[in-house]
């Protein structure tokens, strides 16, 4: 008979955990908190007589090497210029990425705050002021193993996904009919933009990924950081009705260019964006299926009601991207 097949992560058990956090000389208590995370594993790690350490396994055969590594120096980079960015420890030799067994894994320092409040002005104007900041360095040099955000990948390829895979046969027609009229609007958006610097970002820049204290926002997690426009870092932070978002967009901007010019044209690609993301998402949670964590945290993924939903959403976005960009005010 044959045995079932067994997804790279079931082998990372709290003993294998362990023991890659003290190959590197640290005393463990035992304790273990698995923290919100479906692309990698992440724990925080208790140690003898110390503050708990992050732990943070690296979903195999995802980035290579050289990806995470220059993602680390990125993380360096932005601290050696007085960034709030949680970067990895390292050890006496300058390591931030170490293997054990089938894993290569990462240690951070344990962070605390909570995140930054959208609907205070204040909270706005002050993450504008460190993406600017942040922008100026990533712009210093392009990455050179991270790839570039692309409708390709984040759009046609995603849909050419699920549509194989997930979409289920009655509503594919109407599925693949509206996703392709949704990418030439998108692609049609891009080229009358036309080019854009593209600059090292942090690619996932959402509330989520911004803890708040001492009145300044600390970025963490850089692991989806790529060559992309400036705009990405900025819109995943607005939220609500129009308006709302306008008057968001306004109180980031003024604080953005207290340090670095921002193109208004880019402006016109936020729903662009927006609309990949939202296809990209789909195929993100479809491509790791296979991944038992993900069943149970998107039980509701493998469903005709959501692919019914998802082809509604999607009616949805189109109208947006034929809507006017948002003002600056």
């Amino acid at each position: 008979m044959d045995q079932p097949v067994r997804h790279p992560f079931d082998a990372l058990s709290p003993d294998v955990l362990l023991d890659a956090v003290e190959s590197l000389g640290y005393v463990t208590d035992g304790r273990l908190l698995a923290l919100n995370s479906y692309e990698n594993r992440v724990w925080q790690v208790g140690l003898e007589d110390q503050t708990p350490i992050i732990a943070k396994f690296y979903r195999p055969q995802r980035w290579s090497e050289a990806q995470i590594l220059e993602e680390h120096a990125f993380s360096f980079e932005l601290v050696e210029h007085e960034m709030p960015v949680v970067a990895p420890l390292r050890n006496d030799a300058g390591d931030s990425l170490f293997r054990h067994g089938d894993f290569r894994f990462a240690l951070y320092p344990r962070k605390g705050g909570h995140a930054p409040e959208l609907a205070n002005p204040d909270h706005l104007l002050i993450l504008g002021r460190f993406l600017g900041r942040l922008h100026n360095i990533g712009a210093i040099r392009p990455f050179e193993h991270r790839p570039t955000l692309t409708s390709q990948e984040f759009g046609h390829d995603a849909v050419a996904y699920v549509s194989e895979h997930f979409v289920p046969m009655d509503l594919k027609t109407s599925f693949d009919s509206l996703a392709r009229d949704l990418l030439q609007a998108v692609d049609a958006v891009i080229a009358s933009v036309g080019p854009v610097p593209m600059l090292r970002v942090h690619g996932d820049c959402h509330v989520g990924n911004v803890l708040w204290r001492d009145n300044a926002p600390h970025f963490i997690d850089l692991d989806d950081a790529r060559m992309a426009p400036a705009v990405q870092d900025i819109w995943m932070l607005l939220s609500g009705e129009r308006d709302q978002q306008a008057r968001q967009l306004a109180e980031i901007l003024e604080g953005y260019e207290e340090f670095r010019d921002f193109q208004n044209i880019e402006l016109r690609l936020i729903d662009a964006l927006r609309t990949l993301r939202m296809l990209h998402f789909s195929a993100w949670i479809a491509r790791r299926w296979d991944d038992p964590a993900f069943p149970k945290a998107f039980p509701w993924f493998d469903s005709p009601r959501y692919w019914g939903e998802q082809i509604l959403t999607l009616r949805n976005q189109m109208a947006e991207l034929n809507e006017q960009p948002l003002p600056r005010l």
